[in-house]
């Protein structure tokens, strides 16, 4: 019981760093919203000044920094520190959304489009594809983190690094298979779920096989 209790509350304060985050993330676009749609959000995007575009670059960029510092200080190797990293991206992701339906009463509801990364380009998408992505990270990562916690190696068969590499290509054309109508401040193609599901699924398979894998025994 000590030893699982450190562990639950580097989750738990790695919670509380990402929900605090996501609040501080929605702040900023309740602002941007107000500058650029004091109507409302909607698609398509309206054109942003270069130097505020720049500034948002910068501004996920250290989103993502941030994240992994937090998971840095509070993992002791390297797949502790990933599935803490998974697990605050999630948290993160999904008390943004909490925070703007608190600030703005927006989404209206998950089929609403949104931006949901800038970084190399626009990702578009409903926010139901960002939260069903985030919970799999959340899940995924707390279970990586107490599973290496306590002892238990775990290292990911080649299987696992194939789907999980596909389920990431996968997932990113979801999101950017229509980047160009969005440069072009068009509508984008209507969203395919079915991709993101094929994603998951690989994700799926990858985490799950590489739970299954155990270590050889020891010669007697």
């Amino acid at each position: 019981m000590t030893g699982r209790t450190p562990s639950v509350h580097a989750l738990l304060w790695t919670a509380i760093f990402a929900i605090s985050f996501g609040f501080v993330e929605a702040a900023v676009v309740v602002y941007l919203r107000a500058i650029y749609y004091p109507e409302g959000f909607s698609m398509p995007l309206v054109t942003m000044a270069d130097g505020h575009v720049a500034l948002e670059l910068g501004r996920e960029l250290a989103t993502l920094v941030m994240l992994l510092s937090v998971a840095w200080l509070a993992g002791r190797q390297a797949w502790e520190r990933f599935g803490l990293f998974c697990t605050a991206f999630g948290v993160w992701d999904i008390f943004y959304y909490v925070s703007l339906k608190l600030l703005l009463d927006w989404p209206t509801g998950l089929l609403d489009w949104d931006v949901l990364f800038l970084i190399p380009v626009p990702w578009i998408g409903p926010v139901f594809a960002p939260v069903l992505v985030s919970c799999v990270m959340i899940v995924c990562g707390a279970m990586i983190f107490l599973r290496v916690r306590a002892g238990v190696p775990f290292h990911p068969p080649l299987i696992s690094w194939i789907a999980a590499a596909a389920g990431i290509l996968v997932l990113l054309y979801s999101f950017t298979h229509d980047t160009e109508a969005t440069l072009r401040h068009g509508m984008p193609a209507p969203y395919r779920p079915e991709i993101l599901f094929i994603a998951l699924f690989l994700f799926a398979t990858a985490f799950s096989q590489a739970l299954r894998r155990r270590e050889p025994e020891p010669p007697s």
